[in-house]
């Protein structure tokens, strides 16, 4: 489908590079660039280029804590406003018929990533499954997920749920563009991990998104992340005060101030909130009414979300790489009992579930389940009623990674997914033994999320969940499917919610 390096889209032609097996477009802009009069402005066209664009190389990350674009052991990718681009990647062979296409959205909080991470390259997996596969960037942080709208003016406005706005602008890009890459726009699979899952389940409860996609994977969601708007503002005004501004002067500062200024003012926000209030998380979508109407566990559970598709789990040691190196998670007693609202019932009946509570291991155990498997749970139930639904669990833990305390933590199912076995990350996973596991797993992973997205259901050793049976494929060394695993935890966090701000 696809000769030439030069692909001309809606906007102008862009030249890609030639690797040795597949071809690579980097950093196509999706959307004109949110700055000057369109900071904290909703998505705006692309203006259209004439001659050829070179698509060679990645430009910037969205603007983050330097720390957040690492790229490599010394390398790091400079970071702007001027972020909204994607990247494709394609198999160099001829393809007899349009190949289904699979976007990927990243993970880090909201707060930083960037889709030029060599994990994230897409080659191996567009190779094994002779698939296109698609990266984006999106505005983070301070651009993206806080809702500055109060302080936009008649003339002057400002939206809300930026980030997400952007991701469904990549969508309409993909859906307008794919085709010249060789990829059938009519068969769209998105899928993400952490925050990127999260946002995965956002575009599901987005109105504006119906029929920009056609599956969707959900890999170690916080599920029930939300705010109202009323949060929202009182987070805003936060950011505002910290930034050093009032509300008279705040439309000024934010039009003006240097993009450092303002993300510092609200990375400090966070650091307060998150400690003021464990459990909650303020910089992610805004339940604003008219973009997103509801929050994305609720629209899934009650059913107005998109029903299509959904692979969505969780890694069985979520807690631990958080408890190790972000220690911001209810990963110790008092921070779980603050979020569970000082509750006495609700831990009891939790510490029960969790042998060994609260030494510091079972509360880590607590503390990752309560942020990503406690809500997914929610999601499996509530869009299994409407659409099929797959359900998993990641066990696998190469014996380094268990030898390290950490075993299988938070975003190391991403090292299956992309095939990325034998390259540095994959070996040093495997250091101490495992190599074969981690081959057999990255089938296992590889080839159901491939069967996924060409066909929207999973290999046929794959059962959909129900309530009635809660069928979970736990990915391992030897993979298996077990029925309503852990199910007196399930049953210990029924009707805990993630709480409000305060």
């Amino acid at each position: 489908m696809v000769a030439t390096m030069d692909i001309a889209t809606a906007d102008g032609v862009v030249r890609g590079r030639r690797g040795r097996r597949v071809l690579r477009w980097r950093s196509i802009p999706y959307a004109a660039p949110p700055i000057g009069d369109l900071r904290f402005r909703a998505p705006q066209p692309v203006e259209p280029w004439s001659g050829v664009r070179a698509a060679t190389d990645f430009t910037s990350a969205a603007m983050q804590h330097r720390s957040g674009a690492r790229i490599g052991p010394r390398a790091y990718q400079p970071t702007s406003e001027d972020a909204l681009t994607l990247n494709v990647t394609v198999p160099a062979t001829q393809a007899a018929s349009p190949r289904p296409v699979l976007v990927f959205i990243h993970g880090g909080g909201y707060l930083i990533g960037t889709s030029a991470l060599g994990l994230y390259s897409g080659a191996r997996l567009a190779l094994r499954g002779d698939v296109v596969v698609v990266s984006l960037n999106y505005r983070l942080g301070a651009f993206g997920y806080v809702d500055f709208s109060e302080f936009g003016t008649a003339q002057e406005p400002f939206d809300s749920n930026l980030g997400l706005r952007d991701q469904l602008a990549a969508l309409e890009w993909v859906r307008t563009n794919i085709a010249a890459f060789g990829g059938d726009p009519g068969n769209v699979t998105i899928f993400g991990e952490s925050a990127g899952a999260h946002a995965v389940l956002g575009l599901l409860a987005t109105p504006k998104a119906k029929g920009l996609f056609h599956q969707a994977i959900s890999q170690s969601p916080p599920a029930d992340w939300a705010v109202t708007a009323e949060e929202a503002r009182g987070f805003a005004r936060r950011c505002v005060a910290a930034l050093g501004a009032t509300p008279d002067t705040a439309h000024t500062a934010l039009r003006t101030a240097g993009a450092n200024d303002i993300r510092r003012a609200v990375d400090r926000t966070i650091g307060q909130v998150v400690r003021e209030q464990p459990g909650a998380f303020p910089v992610c979508p805004v339940v604003d009414g008219e973009f997103l109407p509801v929050s994305p566990v609720d629209a899934i559970t009650d059913g107005s979300a998109h029903r299509v598709p959904l692979i969505i789990g969780t890694n069985r040691d979520e807690g631990t790489l958080f408890a190790r190196f972000a220690d911001e998670l209810p990963t110790t007693p008092d921070r779980l009992r603050s979020a569970l609202g000082n509750s006495t019932e609700a831990e009891s009946r939790i510490a029960a579930a969790y042998p060994g509570y609260p030494q510091p291991k079972a509360a880590v155990r607590a503390g990752g389940d309560y942020t990503f498997w406690r809500p997914s749970v929610t999601v499996m139930e509530g869009h299994s009623r409407h659409a099929p639904t797959y359900a998993y669990r990641y066990d696998f833990a190469p014996r380094a990674l268990q030898l390290a305390g950490i075993g299988a933590t938070h975003a190391t199912d991403l090292v299956p997914v992309f095939g990325v076995t034998d390259t540095p990350i994959g070996r040093a996973f495997t250091a101490a033994g495992g190599r074969r596991g981690l081959r057999a797993v990255t089938e296992q992973f590889q080839d159901n999320w491939l069967a996924f997205a060409r066909t929207g259901t999973p290999l046929p050793s794959w059962p959909a969940y129900t309530e009635a049976r809660r069928s979970t494929l736990i990915i391992d060394y030897p993979t298996r499917v077990e029925h309503d695993p852990d199910r007196e935890k399930r049953l210990a966090w029924q009707g805990v919610r993630v709480p409000t701000l305060t």
